[in-house]
């Protein structure tokens, strides 16, 4: 209730004053009988009366949601719960919950990446007393969270999963550039074809004809920069030209193909990290202590989403009842 919002209540009175009518008594009637009577100065009487009682009180109701909208009103009513991260093992996540003792609390499958963030803006919906536990790939954040509730944090980082990528090579000696992509080890494998066709992640271009112009891909190792004009006045770093292109990003160097599959490898993740987003550090498991200071975060509530229906449905009937009323 700490939101000067709630002030607008005093617009209450505007659809008190409108449905109180007040009326007049000023036509006078004259009579035969009047003459016979001593003369009097006419007097008024003023009647104060409700008028359509149900359409007043639809509009006052109305006037309360949208303040109470306004001022994102959050009444605590969660108790204990655990905050599972998406793609969280099912398994895993309920023997934490049995060993953390949290198995009558409720659960929650947090929606995104982050339940952290997802917790400061709803933390004004737990009760003080509250304990919450999150389970999951959870990202570290850059600072330590803070909430008005004990935390605890039992993270588990994804497994590396097998991923393969699509090499197209072509040049006069492929096999001297297959040989780059053939000998590496780990999850991630490489598919190396010899056709410009299909979508790839990597194109080698180490022929002196222009690449077909449906040819694309994020990335090409020009072998040969004659086929690649952009490249004339290209920036170079460590020996590599590189320009962007309607095909992709062109990187191009004297001395390729690498020294080695190892070469080849940092050549292609260095690109990688600097084409894709880096992956989030996965928070180490560890309780954090409630903050009684902590300010919660400004956001909308469970309560908002219910109050958006609630208005919608007292300006439905206000409409109707004030269509019905000038019938």
């Amino acid at each position: 209730m700490n939101t000067l919002w709630w002030l607008g209540l005093a617009l209450l009175a505007l659809p008190v004053l409108w449905h109180r009518q007040r009326r007049q008594r000023i036509r006078q009637e004259p009579l035969a009988t009047a003459r016979f009577l001593p003369r009097t100065d006419p007097q008024q009487l003023r009647v104060w009366r409700w008028t359509e009682r149900l359409l007043l009180l639809a509009r006052c109701l109305l006037i309360i949601a949208v303040l109470a909208w306004l001022a994102d009103l959050v009444l605590p009513w969660r108790r204990d719960a655990v905050l599972i991260a998406a793609g969280t093992d099912s398994d895993w996540a309920e023997r934490q919950i049995k060993q953390a003792g949290f198995y009558d609390a409720s659960w929650i499958a947090v929606p995104g990446s982050d339940p952290l963030a997802w917790l400061a803006r709803h933390d004004r919906e737990w009760r003080s007393d509250s304990r919450l536990l999150v389970l999951g790939n959870v990202p570290m954040p850059a600072a330590p969270p803070r909430s008005r509730h004990q935390i605890e944090v039992r993270s588990k980082a994804p497994a590396f999963t097998q991923t393969e990528q699509r090499v197209v090579i072509v040049s006069k000696r492929a096999a001297q550039w297959r040989a780059m992509f053939a000998a590496l080890d780990g999850p991630r494998r490489y598919k190396v074809d010899e056709a410009p066709q299909g979508i790839a992640e990597l194109v080698i271009w180490d022929v002196p004809q222009a690449p077909p112009a449906g040819l694309r891909a994020p990335l090409w190792w020009a072998g040969d920069t004659t086929s690649f004009p952009e490249l004339g006045k290209a920036a170079q770093v460590d020996g590599i030209r590189f320009a962007g292109s309607a095909r992709g990003r062109v990187w191009a160097s004297g001395a390729w193909p690498p020294a080695g599959p190892d070469a080849a490898r940092r050549l292609f993740e260095t690109w990688q990290h600097l084409h894709y987003a880096p992956l989030p550090y996965t928070m180490p498991p560890q309780v954090i202590a409630a903050t009684a200071t902590a300010t919660p975060a400004k956001a909308s509530g469970a309560l908002r989403y219910l109050l958006t229906l609630v208005l919608l449905g007292l300006f439905a009937t206000e409409r109707i009842l004030a269509h019905a009323s000038r019938r």
